[in-house]
């Protein structure tokens, strides 16, 4: 099964409103245990099943309970990507709209959007991919209202929701929701819902251009395409941790587990700017310092599971790969005001 990831994009969304709210976050990413330089990874994807884990992180630094609606009201508007480019060259909103869903990866392999109209009404359903609801309160408060933004900035402000409907509940604070989103908000829904006039779908963009239309929906294509070919490395990373505690992480091991041969997934990887090598090295340190950082677990127990055969050898490739050792990370990663639980 593939991993579904979220573009950097949006990560980097909310670090710009983390900031303008004044949260801190050097606590946050040390308890996530990475440094905050990994905002700005070039082709950034994260784990999508980390949202639940990553909100409650920012919930608990930051103490505020509506940490997800409260960073929406500062979130910049989504822009300078390619699904904007089709937006303003399409001829009007709800092409563009109808357009973008084909190309919705770019943002997110778990956005599943439609939409329907109804009477005047249209309907955007929007699928959060997680079985995880009540866990994911901040996630959509925010995502909804990013989503607002965004329209709003291609409508030249005109944009506004009529109803929103979320999967989640609410035991309090309704009204102060629906305060900040403007309309009738229903919570406890079957599924994350965003209603608008159905009249904006015939908005047209005054940067309408035929040409250009062709030209962005070939780069989308191209980039789908470029993520459909690094697949193979979420795929790699899988096998990996379910292999590493077996020592036994080889090319020919995943290979076969893949059910590929061994020379088809090397040539995979280098169509993904990769090699296995590579890629076990990356999943070995991002699990190694996310083992550092947020649990207690000893450096002899990091070195079975991150699937070294000694400590010396962990040690080295530690240091290599962060210029620290595994104490000094931890000690930098939980020391200070940022004592961390164990996960």
């Amino acid at each position: 099964m593939q991993e579904l990831r979220d573009a950097g994009v949006m990560l980097r969304l909310i670090y710009r409103a983390m900031k303008k709210k004044g949260i801190d976050t050097d606590a946050i990413f040390a308890r996530l245990g990475v440094d905050e330089a990994y905002v700005f990874t070039e082709q950034l994807r994260t784990p999508h099943s980390a949202q639940p884990y990553f909100w409650q992180v920012v919930e608990d630094v930051s103490g505020d309970e509506d940490v997800g609606l409260h960073l929406g009201q500062l979130l910049p508007a989504y822009n300078g990507q390619v699904l904007e480019y089709l937006f303003l060259s399409s001829p009007t909103f709800g092409e563009g709209l109808r357009r973008a869903q084909n190309y919705q990866r770019l943002l997110s392999d778990a956005a599943r959007t439609d939409f329907f109209i109804d009477g005047d009404e249209a309907c955007m359903v929007l699928d959060a991919a997680s079985d995880e609801v009540s866990r994911l309160q901040h996630f959509n408060e925010c995502f909804v209202q990013g989503l607002i933004t965004f329209f709003k900035s291609i409508t030249d402000h005109r944009f506004y929701p009529s109803r929103i409907e979320f999967e989640h509940d609410r035991s309090r604070g309704k009204d102060h929701v629906q305060a900040i989103f403007g309309c009738e908000v229903v919570f406890g829904a079957p599924e994350n819902r965003l209603y608008f006039p159905a009249g904006f779908l015939d908005h047209p963009s005054p940067h309408a251009e035929p040409e250009l239309l062709d030209l962005h929906e070939r780069f989308a294509s191209e980039q789908v395409a470029r993520l459909e070919k690094k697949d193979i490395v979420g795929q790699v990373e899988r096998i990996a941790a379910e292999l590493l505690d077996s020592g036994e992480v080889t090319l020919d091991a995943v290979a076969e587990r893949l059910g590929i041969k061994a020379r088809t997934l090397r040539t995979r990887l280098t169509e993904a700017e990769t090699s296995f090598n590579q890629v076990l090295a990356d999943f070995r340190y991002r699990l190694a310092r996310q083992l550092l950082a947020t649990t207690e677990e000893s450096i002899d127990e990091i070195v079975y599971l991150t699937g070294f055969s000694e400590p010396s050898t962990f040690y080295r490739a530690f240091k290599r790969w962060s210029g620290m050792t595994p104490v000094e990370y931890r000690k930098t990663a939980q020391g200070k005001d940022a004592m961390v639980d164990a996960m």
